[in-house]
C-alpha cells in the first residue's frame, strides 16, 4: 500500500520537480532510506515501525518543518497492534495531545494539522483521534448522494449475463452500517465441506471459460492457504474425459495466476503488485493483505473463499471491484452451516443471493457422459464435481511437496477458523466441522489425526536439526577461541 501510494506520488508531481517524494518501510534496506531523508523529502510516506525507528535513531531525519501529518486506514493500523507506535510517533513529532507534549528534540516550527482517515469508528480509533486531533471536525459521506440510482441499476442489471440470473429486486447498498456500489452484485454459495476445493476450481475454469478476459481476486484466510492454492493451480492437469488418458490432460486453468501475502519478501509483493496491475487477464490469490489501499484496475470478479469474518472486512474484500463506476460481481463461499452468516450481514445492510450453482455445474461438460438430462439434488454427486475432485486427491497424493502444503493449509486454516470473535464464534464453530471433510477440502485422502501427526513428527525433527546446528556452530567457535 505504501509503494503505491508512493507511485501515485511521482506521477501526480512529475511537473513539480521542487515536491520530493519518498517513503521508508520496513523490509528495506535502512541505509538508504537514511540517505534519502538526509537529501531531503517533501510528502513522506511511512510504515508505523520503521518510521518511529527513524524518529528514534536518525540524527539527519529533520522534521521541524513538518505541516501535516496524515494516518490513512487508522482502523487497520490499530487492528494489526501499531497502537503504541502510533503514541510513541505523537510522542517525538510533539503532536500527542495528552500526557507531555513536544517531547521530541525538535520543537515544531509551524502549527500542523493531523487527520486522521478511517473506514470504520471504533473505540480504539475514536481514542487515537482523543490524543491526536484537537477540536476535530468529521468529514464524510453523504447519505443523501449514496443512495444508488434505481433506473440506472435497473438498465445495468438487464444488460448483464442471463446465466448469473441477476436478481431484478435491487441489493440493498444503502442502508445499514455500510456502502457499496449500486453496481456491484452480491451472491453467496452454500457448499458442502468436502467439495469446497472441487467447486473453486470449477468456478474459476467456468468464469474464464464464459469471459476469456478478466481479472479475478481470490481471499484467503490463512498465507499457507494461498501457498497451497498458488501451487495447485499452477501444476494441477486435467482432463476431461472420463478416460484417465493423461496425455490429453491440460493445465486446468490457462491464465497467469499470482499469490500475495504478508509472509512474502517486500520485492516479491511488489513483483506481484505490479504484474498483476499490468495483465488484462489473471487470477489473483490472496489474504486480506489485498483487501485495503490496493487500487487493481479491472478487477471484474470477487471471491471470498474463506469467510472474512467481520462485516467490515468483507465490505473491504468486494470493494476491489466495481471501482469508479465499472461493473462488479462478488462471491461468497459459505458451508452449510454457516448460513447464518447472511443474517450477520442483513444486519449491516449488506444483501446477498444465491447463486444458481447447478446451472453452472451443467455447464461443464464431461466427455463421454451426458449428465444435463438428469437433475441433480445436491452438487457434492454431480459428475463434474465427483470426476475433479477424485482427480484432485490423485494429484496432490502423488506429489510429496503439494501433499505438505496442503497439509499446512489444513491446519492453519483450522486455527484461523476457530480465531471467529464476537457473535460470529456461534456461526464459526469447530465442533459443527466434519474433519474428515475439511482433510478433503484440501486435497487430503489421509485421516485428520494422521495429518496431525504427520506435522507434529516433522516439526519435531525439524527442531532437533535446528538444535544440532545451533550446538555444531558453538562448538565450532569454543575450538577456535
Amino acid at each position: 500500500m505504501e509503494l503505491l501510494v508512493y507511485e501515485i506520488l511521482q506521477k501526480l508531481l512529475h511537473r513539480f520537480i521542487w515536491i520530493v517524494p519518498g517513503y521508508v518501510m520496513g523490509g528495506e534496506s535502512r541505509a538508504k532510506e537514511k540517505a534519502r531523508l538526509r537529501k531531503g523529502i517533501s510528502i513522506l510516506v511511512a510504515t508505523p515501525g520503521r518510521l518511529l525507528d527513524h524518529l528514534r535513531k536518525t540524527a539527519s531525519f529533520v522534521h521541524t518543518n513538518m505541516r501535516w501529518i496524515i494516518f490513512d486506514e487508522a482502523d487497520r493500523i490499530l487492528e494489526l497492534g501499531f497502537g503504541k507506535e502510533i503514541e510513541d510517533i505523537l510522542d517525538l513529532l510533539g503532536s500527542r495531545l495528552t500526557g507531555t507534549a513536544h517531547k521530541g528534540n525538535q520543537e515544531p516550527c509551524y502549527q500542523r494539522q493531523n487527520l486522521l482517515l478511517s473506514a470504520t469508528l471504533n473505540e480504539k480509533v475514536n481514542h487515537l483521534a482523543k490524543i491526536s486531533l484537537e477540536n476535530p471536525v468529521m468529514i464524510g459521506l453523504d447519505d443523501k448522494k449514496m443512495q444508488p440510482d434505481l433506473e440506472h441499476t435497473e438498465a445495468v442489471e438487464t444488460d448483464m449475463d442471463d446465466e448469473l440470473e441477476h436478481p431484478t429486486k435491487i441489493i440493498k447498498s444503502s442502508t445499514g452500517d455500510f456502502k457499496v456500489p449500486a453496481q456491484l452484485v452480491q451472491k453467496y454459495v452454500k457448499v458442502p465441506c468436502g467439495s469446497r476445493l472441487a467447486m473453486l476450481l470449477s468456478f474459476l475454469k467456468h468464469l474464464y471459460d464464459k469471459q476469456a478476459s478478466q481479472k479475478i481476486v481470490v481471499f484467503f484466510s490463512t498465507c499457507d492457504a494461498v501457498d497451497f492454492h498458488f501451487s495447485l493451480l499452477s501444476e494441477f492437469r486435467f482432463s476431461s474425459s472420463l478416460q484417465s488418458d493423461t496425455e490429453a490432460a491440460e493445465k486446468f486453468l490457462r491464465c497467469k495466476t499470482f499469490r500475495l501475502h504478508g509472509n512474502m519478501k517486500q520485492e516479491d509483493r511488489r513483483n506481484t503488485f505490479q504484474a498483476f496491475k499490468s495483465e488484462k487477464v489473471a487470477l489473483l490469490l490472496s489474504t486480506d493483505v489485498a483487501a485495503r489501499g490496493l487500487d487493481f484496475p479491472q478487477v471484474r470478479f470477487i471471491i471470498q473463499y474463506d469467510s472474512p469474518g467481520e462485516a467490515t472486512e468483507y465490505v473491504h474484500r468486494v470493494g476491489r471491484t466495481a471501482r469508479l463506476g465499472e461493473m462488479g460481481d462478488s462471491l461468497l463461499f459459505l458451508q452449510p452451516v454457516e448460513v447464518d452468516y447472511i443474517k450477520d450481514l442483513e444486519k449491516h445492510g449488506v444483501s446477498l443471493t444465491e447463486y444458481p450453482v447447478l446451472k453452472m455445474l451443467d455447464s461443464l461438460s464431461l466427455s463421454g457422459q451426458m449428465h444435463r438430462h438428469k437433475k441433480f439434488v445436491y452438487l457434492d454427486s454431480h459428475p463434474w464435481v465427483l470426476t475433479l475432485q477424485k482427480a484432485l486427491e490423485s494429484f496432490i497424493a502423488a506429489q510429496l511437496k503439494m501433499n505438505k502444503l496442503a497439509q499446512k493449509a489444513y491446519l492453519s486454516w483450522l486455527r484461523a477458523y476457530t480465531a471467529h470473535r464476537g457473535d460470529l464464534k456461534r456461526i464459526f464453530t469447530v465442533q459443527k466441522l466434519h474433519l474428515g471433510h475439511v482433510a478433503k477440502s484440501f486435497g487430503l485422502k489421509q485421516q485428520p489425526s494422521v495429518v496431525v501427526k504427520t506435522f507434529q513428527n516433522e516439526s519435531k525433527k525439524r527442531k532437533r536439526d535446528e538444535k544440532q546446528k545451533g550446538l555444531s556452530k558453538s562448538r565450532k567457535l569454543t575450538r577456535k577461541t
